[in-house]
């Protein structure tokens, strides 16, 4: 390799892009043409950069396979940052099975945090665990150190668990201090504000206040009975009950924990859980029917009692458990989406749809009624489209974020 090639890859290395542009800008054998379209990735130029790296894949030659391998990383890499999450999967396996059978450790493991890091935007937190758990803890760069502590930290938030977090984003600090490069160590100190940022707003009686990520972790694990309208879950201790999947049982329960240690009328529970205006005879029967099927899941938390004016929380336990309700720190049917979006990347569609676990004109439904309420902006038109929304600032998505159904 030529001294053009190894001076621009050190540049890279380093986070100097136009550096190694001035080296092999000029250039159009494939290795140039690689180390151009890594540049211009750095450079926030994916469209070009995919197509570099294209360019340089088709130039290499059939024993260059460790090369084509880079190449295909490289370009799964500019996948995941323009957010198209369908492809990248089976480039880097493929990827994977070249640099194992050349024992190319650096490279393996990057495309295994690019891995994982796909998996974390689909929601898919027990199996990127699980593949972070598996990365060989042997000597890395500082680069790559850095990005396994943000990975981790991001796994830890995803978790809720705040002193995993702040353990994983010291050793992401350390090490992109070690790799002297800007643009880690501004993406290691944005990462770090999910921690000091109000993640959730507590309910608890006739008080309410907002919670850091620490905070809610202390919530969770009261012995109190907490609902959860994050996760749409209800928990008291270890016991967890799911109701992502069951709106209407959940709208329930908020609306009875919003109530506690009060009733809420039928009035009110008709009107939250099934929108309507009037309670009449047909309201009330499917009510009970809701209410019967909501007994049956909260059993081991708490009961559901009928008073004269409609029905109350009763938590379980002779030590007088209180209900705790957390709420998201922004209320909005489609704050998950604008979690997603909340990062500044354009995001298609599709790739929302996946991160979703949903269909795609659900997806289009969510982002067109942002679109008409002024939080999201499309980009092109067709296939080619993608939304922009602006920063969220003042609080963390974290617990916004979805979760695949059966993951994490």
């Amino acid at each position: 390799m030529d001294s053009s090639i190894t001076a621009a890859g050190r540049a890279l290395r380093a986070g100097d892009p136009l550096g190694a542009l001035k080296r092999v800008a000029l250039r159009d054998d494939p290795a140039a043409l690689a180390l151009r379209g890594i540049a211009m990735a750095q450079l926030g130029e994916l469209a070009r950069a995919r197509e570099l790296l294209r360019r340089a894949s088709r130039g290499f030659g059939p024993r260059e396979t460790l090369e084509r391998a880079r190449c295909l990383t490289a370009e799964a890499e500019v996948a995941l940052a323009a957010r198209d999450l369908g492809r990248p999967a089976r480039a880097l396996a493929e990827a994977l099975r070249t640099f194992a059978a050349h024992g190319d450790r650096e490279n393996a493991t990057h495309a295994c945090l690019l891995q994982i890091r796909r998996l974390l935007l689909l929601g898919r937190v027990d199996e990127a665990e699980g593949a972070c758990a598996a990365l060989e803890p042997a000597e890395q760069p500082a680069r790559l150190a850095a990005i396994a502590g943000l990975v981790a930290f991001e796994i830890a938030l995803r978790r809720g668990h705040a002193a995993p977090a702040r353990a994983a984003l010291t050793r992401a600090r350390e090490a992109a201090a070690r790799a002297d490069i800007g643009a880690l160590r501004a993406e290691v100190e944005q990462a770090g504000r999910a921690l000091v940022l109000p993640a959730a707003r507590l309910v608890a009686g006739s008080e309410a206040r907002a919670l850091t990520l620490a905070e809610v972790e202390a919530v969770l694990v009261s012995s109190d009975v907490v609902v959860d309208a994050c996760r749409r879950t209800a928990r008291r201790g270890r016991r967890l009950v799911r109701l992502a999947r069951r709106p209407v049982l959940f709208a329930l329960l908020r609306r009875l924990a919003e109530a506690w240690p009060g009733e809420a009328s039928r009035d009110d529970l008709g009107e939250r859980a099934f929108g309507a205006r009037r309670v009449n005879a047909s309201t009330r029967a499917r009510l009970r029917v809701e209410l019967g099927r909501l007994r049956r899941e909260i059993g081991p938390l708490a009961e559901i009692r009928a008073t004269s004016g409609g029905f109350a929380l009763a938590p379980r336990g002779a030590d007088r458990p209180a209900v705790r309700l957390l709420l998201p720190p922004i209320e909005s049917p489609d704050a998950t989406v604008l979690a997603l979006l909340a990062g500044g990347e354009a995001w298609s569609t599709s790739a929302l749809a996946l991160a979703l676990g949903s269909s795609q004109r659900t997806a289009q439904r969510a982002l067109r009624a942002l679109e008409a309420a002024g939080q999201v902006r499309a980009l092109g038109r067709g296939r080619s489209q993608r939304w922009l929304s602006a920063p969220l600032t003042g609080f963390a998505t974290t617990l916004l974020l979805p979760i695949a159904e059966g993951f994490g």
